[in-house]
């Protein structure tokens, strides 16, 4: 048996501790594994004409170089956001770029193709049986599309976003929230020596669990998420009334990066940020940071975490859950199960055909978790609540 194992998407600690486990766990069974580098683009661009490709595009992988692995965070394997069933032209390998399956490639009248066909040889030249997929959303996605062409696939949930369909935690989502709380605490120190509204951005496009959850642990002021958009006027009233309220005269707001204002507010507020092509050059929380400075006349200064959040080395929960879930990859293969991503679901890790992942999305549940009118967390009972809220 030969497990192929690849990376995609950002990166995000505990995806060195799934990868030794497989590894190790994988060498108890008699399994080898093989190493795909930048998550699909390794297999899309091996080239097995060529001696040098191998080198550059796989790494056999073994007890020995993963031994230290989980001690730190990122992807031994790195990794890339690369859809091999829509590239641009020039995301196409060059070896590839005139040979016939691009010519049959082309996806309907779009200007992108679908090189699923050169995927498949890949996973042939290298004998692969099995291919664990450790991602989210959009690396699942072309998992489940591989799986209906005959692969035999297992994905493995990660995001610091927590927002893949089906598990109540991604790998990468704790450390996320622990960075987060730590950093907004950290944050109160300068904000309250200058009397300032602080407003901390934080990752999630689509979904606001980091961002709700890490307010909610960091007992920050306001917290804005993507699922409600906020009117900046009503945010600026509730944030002097903050500060008013702190003996200290400061504030914290955290936001998500993919929240909004409410209808026309942004292009009322912020409209000479957009270009001629509407695009918003500058992220939410230093438009909401100007906005908020304009209607209250006070200091206000932003501070977006970003990569911070996904840098170093994962937290105790981030390495449970990378080392289980590969534990269950392997079983898994041992039960000749695959098409399935593993999860955890009330407390217990399970897993669901990848259909059902690919076809489902994910958002906070506001009825619960949230108070829409006033943009704060608002826990209405836990009672019977997975350990995440979620």
């Amino acid at each position: 048996m030969n497990i192929g194992v690849l990376t995609g998407g950002g990166d995000a600690p505990g995806i060195n501790a799934c990868i030794k486990t497989i590894v190790t766990i994988g060498a108890e069974e008699g399994y080898r594994v093989t190493g795909i580098r930048r998550g699909w683009n390794g297999l899309l661009a091996f080239n097995p004409a060529d001696p040098e490709s191998r080198e550059e595009h796989v790494l056999d992988l073994d007890r020995e170089l993963v031994r230290k692995i989980d001690r730190t965070g990122g992807t031994l394997l790195h990794t890339s956001r690369i859809h091999p069933g829509n590239l641009l032209k020039n995301e196409i390998p060059p070896f590839l770029r005139d040979s016939s399956t691009i010519k049959r490639a082309g996806l309907h009248h779009s200007a992108n193709f679908d090189l699923t066909d050169q995927i498949l040889r890949s996973i042939e030249e290298l004998e692969i049986d099995v291919i664990i997929v450790i991602g989210g959303d959009d690396t699942i996605a072309y998992a489940q599309h591989l799986a209906g062409r005959g692969v035999r696939v297992i994905a493995v949930p990660k995001t610091m976003d927590n927002d893949v369909y089906g598990s109540d935690y991604c790998i990468g989502f704790g450390t996320a929230v622990t960075r987060s709380v730590q950093y907004i605490h950290q944050l109160r120190t300068s904000s309250g020596s200058h009397e300032r509204i602080t407003i901390v951005e934080l990752f999630g496009r689509s979904t606001g669990e980091t961002c709700l959850i890490s307010s909610y642990l960091a007992g920050v002021d306001r917290a804005l998420i993507p699922e409600v958009p906020f009117d900046p006027e009503t945010l600026a009233e509730y944030v002097l009334g903050d500060k008013a309220g702190n003996a200290s005269r400061y504030v914290m707001v955290a936001i998500s990066e993919g929240a909004r204002m409410v209808g026309s507010k942004m292009i009322e507020y912020c409209g000479h940020r957009y270009d001629e092509n509407g695009t918003q050059p500058a992220g939410i929380g230093q438009i909401t940071r100007e906005t908020i400075a304009m209607l209250t006349g006070q200091d206000v200064i932003c501070q977006p975490l970003g990569y911070l959040m996904r840098s170093g080395i994962p937290d105790a929960l981030d390495l449970m859950v990378g080392f289980n879930f590969a534990q269950l990859a392997v079983e898994l293969i041992k039960k000749r199960v695959d098409g399935v991503m593993v999860a955890l679901q009330h407390g217990i890790y399970t897993y669901l055909p990848l259909e059902e992942v690919s076809g489902n999305s994910k958002q906070v549940d506001l009825r619960e978790l949230y108070d829409t009118a006033h943009y704060r967390p608002k826990m209405r009972s836990v009672l019977g609540k997975p350990m995440f809220l979620y």
